[in-house]
């Protein structure tokens, strides 16, 4: 299955969650569509595994092969798949350039990424899947940081995660740790995930 490429306000709206970050999307907090602002019907065991987990593929932008391939990887890992799965996805390259703030969201941090601005420990990246390993510092080329969008996004930046350092004179960021459980989005139920996966 191909990536979403339509409508993120409506797609939100389904999915009862931001997608953006921002909670603009969630003005009108139900369905999208003419019988959106009626019941909604209740869903079957199956129906919320399914949504959790495209609650999850949407907000980090992640195709269903990739998705189900990194779930794989996870359930190799000693620990909890769940959370290795969460932690995964957390430490793509895309995601981390988007987190540290050289993009509004993970589909501009993609393109930056995909364009060949991004480095990895001084070296060029531009595999948006790269997964990025607990030391590894990311930052821009030279010809990338007077970037207008970069250099606008970084200004709005208002959060920084405790697993990342910035380093504002360098415009660069190092990914310190793997993330925790109670740092990662808090509105999805990973256990959903397995379980539909493991049917």
């Amino acid at each position: 299955m191909a990536r979403y490429t339509g409508p993120k306000f409506k797609l939100s709206r389904r999915l009862g969650i931001s997608l953006s970050g921002t909670g603009k999307e969630l003005k009108r907090p139900f369905p999208p569509g003419q019988h959106g602002p009626g019941q909604r019907k209740k869903l079957s065991g199956y129906g919320i595994q399914l949504q959790e987990k495209q609650k999850l593929r949407h907000m980090y932008g992640v195709n269903e092969k990739q998705f189900r391939n990194l779930f794989d990887k996870a359930t190799k890992q000693q620990g909890i798949a769940g959370e290795n799965f969460m932690i995964l996805l957390e430490s793509r390259l895309d995601n981390l350039v988007y987190r540290m703030g050289f993009a509004h969201s993970r589909a501009g941090a993609r393109q930056l990424v995909a364009h060949g601005h991004v480095t990895v420990n001084g070296k060029k990246v531009d595999i948006a899947s790269y997964l990025v390993n607990p030391g590894d510092v990311i930052g821009l080329r030279e010809r990338s940081r007077d970037l207008a969008t970069v250099k606008e996004a970084l200004a709005n930046r208002n959060y920084l995660p405790a697993y990342l350092e910035f380093n504002d004179a360098a415009v660069e960021g190092k990914y310190t740790r793997l993330p925790e459980r109670a740092e990662l989005p808090p509105e999805i139920d990973e256990k959903q995930i397995v379980e539909f996966y493991s049917r």
